[in-house]
């Protein structure tokens, strides 16, 4: 074939793939219900919808700070502009009060809104599309069942041309893959495949913490390896066997169910409110998940190369060179008394010494750093998990003193490059962020 006829072989399937790709962006839109459905009688309908909704953390992301339940307008932060969640309650004009359970679910599978525009992927579809007739029908009845909401979406900030949404056409085309999941490759437990089924679908766990591609897809050859969400980093979980304690199932099931492992740490960040949750979950669920997880750690597991038997804070632990006498300083005077090896704040909640922190033995800083500028909310009666901010007290130079005194006393690990501007970067990253 010579030149000009392969030339005009690839225009041909360029042509076609345009012509299929804007084919494919234009849905027909699914009738409107002439008023939303009455809330249903079947309460176990209901508590099955609840539980899916849990476990999908479906109201944290369809709720505004200081908004109502499920009334949308959280702004998402993407590499490609600012996504503001919709309100799924069942208002007539605002929310979804006239979709169809149809039109619910090809929403949830395929990522197209009852009027036929494409919903963007930031909505994890490719993961929903995973999930049983019966638990799609139990979320819809769930949500129906919820008191209507007037709040009108705001108004997306997007990077041009992304605004335009049969862009996104392209972006299924090469990337949604609809349907359940393969059958696995081999015999498998109930109990794993349950998680399996779990975390590949509705808790959608790999659109936090596998890493993205340039046109923020999931990099399909490093599942699970970890990811950055919201400014915090996503650790792998294919890695808990190199935690200076190896992940154990019942730790991860407490994790998960409480958002505290008392070798590993508390929750923090858009993981917080993933485990406040799972809480609301069957714990059969919980554990079904864990068990799937676990099942993605490498076969030969390698010895932790971080011994923990040390891992209380001292001054003395820190190796000659190695100790900084303001952080050290600094610790005594803003950390010891919760974080301290014989502070008595640290038995509160079965804390771990930060010597098994996941945070401090990271290798990158920044979930250390967020948790000293923002600390961790208060929780109530789930104390273990406070912390109090310090970005308003002590500076990006303090703040790199006591983080490089922690990692230097706490663990064996190396020690964090150019910490100081790490911590303004992060910092200047928390200011930015939509409110």
């Amino acid at each position: 074939m010579n030149t000009r006829n392969k030339i005009a072989t690839l225009l041909v399937v360029a042509a076609a793939a345009v012509g299929a790709a804007f084919a494919y962006a234009w849905e027909p839109a699914i009738a409107a219900l002439p008023a939303p459905p009455p809330p249903g009688g079947d309460q176990a309908l209901l508590v099955r919808g609840s539980h899916v909704a849990s476990t999908g953390d479906c109201m944290v992301c369809h709720t505004a700070a200081n908004g109502k339940p499920f009334a949308g307008g959280l702004p998402l932060n993407t590499p490609f502009g600012t996504i503001y969640s919709t309100n799924i309650t069942p208002d007539a004009e605002t929310g979804i009060g006239t979709w169809s359970l149809e039109a619910f679910t090809r929403a949830m599978r395929a990522g197209v809104s009852r009027d036929g525009h494409l919903l963007y992927p930031a909505f994890p579809y490719p993961h929903f599309t995973r999930m049983s007739d019966d638990d799609i029908g139990a979320l819809y009845a769930y949500v129906m069942a919820r008191t209507p909401v007037h709040a009108p979406a705001k108004a997306n900030q997007l990077t041009f041309p992304l605004g335009f949404r049969p862009l996104v056409a392209g972006w299924n085309l090469l990337f949604l893959q609809k349907g359940p999941l393969p059958a696995p490759g081999t015999a498998q437990s109930d109990e794993w495949l349950r998680g399996r089924y779990l975390v590949e679908g509705a808790a959608h766990c790999a659109a936090c913490h596998t890493p993205m591609n340039l046109l923020g897809a999931e990099k399909g050859n490093q599942p699970f390896a970890g990811n950055l969400i919201d400014g915090w980093e996503a650790p792998p979980l294919n890695a808990l066997a190199s935690a200076p304690r190896p992940w154990t199932k019942e730790q991860l099931v407490s994790y998960l169910r409480t958002g505290l492992a008392s070798e590993h740490g508390a929750a923090a960040g858009p993981m917080l409110p993933v485990t406040q949750h799972l809480a609301d979950v069957p714990e059969s669920d919980v554990r079904a998940i864990a068990t799937y997880i676990m099942g993605l750690q490498p076969a030969a597991q390698a010895e932790p190369a971080k011994a923990a038997a040390s891992a209380s804070v001292a001054a003395a632990a820190v190796p000659a060179g190695q100790r900084v006498d303001a952080g050290a300083a600094l610790f005594n005077g803003s950390c010891a008394g919760c974080h301290g090896g014989a502070a008595p704040m640290r038995t509160i909640g079965d804390r771990p010494a930060l010597g098994l922190s996941t945070a401090v033995n990271a290798d990158s800083a920044r979930n250390a750093i967020n948790l000293v500028l923002g600390g961790n909310p208060w929780g109530g009666s789930a104390s273990a998990h406070y912390m109090p901010p310090f970005a308003d007290v002590l500076s990006d130079e303090q703040i790199a003193e006591v983080l490089r005194y922690v990692r230097a006393s706490a663990t064996q690990r190396p020690a964090w490059p150019d910490l100081q501007n790490e911590v303004a970067k992060v910092r200047k990253e928390k200011e930015a962020l939509p409110k």
